[in-house]
């Protein structure tokens, strides 16, 4: 089954008034364990298996857990380096901003890209070879990605914490 995708369960009872105890305890228990049995989830949140499988699919049906997924984690690559960029648009209308995410997907070098707030609309993860290498994703991409007008980069020098589930 893998671990359940849903939002921080301390936050989810503002969005979702309805969400009880319970349900909260539900949903610590998979974001533990994904892949718990029924019996050993209503087990550890103190409901019998048939209640604790009938607020499971009300969660999933709800959409409160949107799916299950394994997290799988990246093997760490000797021969690359991380570069942290943020990109300012020169202007941030919602068709502005569209163009640059189309273009941006299409770049095999961005690992990630998160949209801002702050001093930065964009925020990118880049694995590059080598620091000549970030120079011509740099030069032939990154700069001639539609609206750009800033972009600062930050090479990592090591990962201390990787993506947690």
């Amino acid at each position: 089954m893998g671990s359940p995708c849903f939002a921080d369960s301390a936050k989810m009872s503002q969005i979702v008034p309805s969400l009880d105890d319970a349900d909260l305890r539900i949903l610590r228990a998979l974001r533990q364990d994904g892949r718990i049995t029924n019996a050993a989830l209503a087990a550890a949140v103190g409901l019998s298996p048939s209640a604790c499988l009938r607020r499971l699919r009300l969660l999933e049906r709800s959409g409160v857990i949107r799916g299950y997924t394994a997290i799988i984690e990246e093997a760490p690559q000797q021969d690359t380096v991380t570069v942290i960029v943020q990109i300012t648009l020169d202007r941030q209308t919602e068709e502005h901003l569209s163009r640059f995410e189309a273009a941006v997907r299409r770049l095999p070098e961005v690992r990630e890209c998160f949209l801002m707030t702050g001093m930065s609309d964009y925020l990118l993860r880049v694995e590059a070879r080598d620091a000549a290498d970030y120079e011509r994703i740099h030069k032939e991409q990154l700069s001639r990605l539609p609206g750009v007008a800033r972009i600062q980069s930050s090479f990592a020098i090591r990962r201390v914490i990787g993506s947690r589930g």
